[in-house]
């Protein structure tokens, strides 16, 4: 939903500051990335939606999963978000604070998905080339999709670069549609 992106971005500003004053992003990312696959979890979501249950007690219940992955600030950032009613942006505060690291480290991911497998090579000169057009250093995802029928498709950010054959006959399709 977008109204949790729109809620999420105060909170990840926050914690991308607390993350860079402390020059600790890594850390910031693990517990992120935890209590985002929590907050997805079903049966968190039951508890996080019965009102029924005391948010001190579910703050806790949060703190207790995680264990020592939490430091200090990050259970005090776990009882603000259930204190507010937040637990649900959780995924999106996680991708924000992403996305704010990667630009500050200088860093994209990007996600190649080919129709054929990708050598080591293929990938290297893949990697390079989108180092140098986009100035960052790029960390490359393959993956495999038959359904792409040949060729590829790239994503870095919001640049898209759709060499497959089923866009090209995508495209044709809605080009003859016209």
């Amino acid at each position: 939903m977008s109204e949790y992106h729109t809620i999420a971005r105060p909170y990840a500003q926050a914690v991308f500051a607390l993350a860079k004053d402390a020059d600790d992003y890594q850390s910031w990312s693990q517990v992120l990335a935890l209590l985002a696959a929590l907050a997805e979890n079903s049966q968190i979501r039951e508890l996080v939606q019965n009102p029924r249950i005391d948010r001190g007690a579910l703050a806790q219940l949060f703190v207790d999963i995680c264990g020592d992955t939490l430091f200090d600030h990050a259970k005090s950032f776990v009882r603000l978000i259930v204190g507010n009613h937040r637990v649900f942006s959780l995924p999106n505060i996680a991708s924000q604070f992403e996305t704010m690291r990667a630009e500050a480290e200088g860093t994209i991911d990007a996600d190649l998905i080919a129709a054929q497998p990708v050598t080591d090579a293929q990938q290297l000169q893949i990697t390079a080339s989108l180092s140098r057009r986009l100035g960052r250093e790029v960390n490359l995802r393959v993956t495999e999709d038959a359904a792409l029928i040949g060729g590829a498709v790239l994503r870095a950010g919001d640049m898209v670069i759709d060499a497959s054959v089923r866009g090209r006959l995508q495209k044709l399709a809605a080009n003859l549609a016209h």
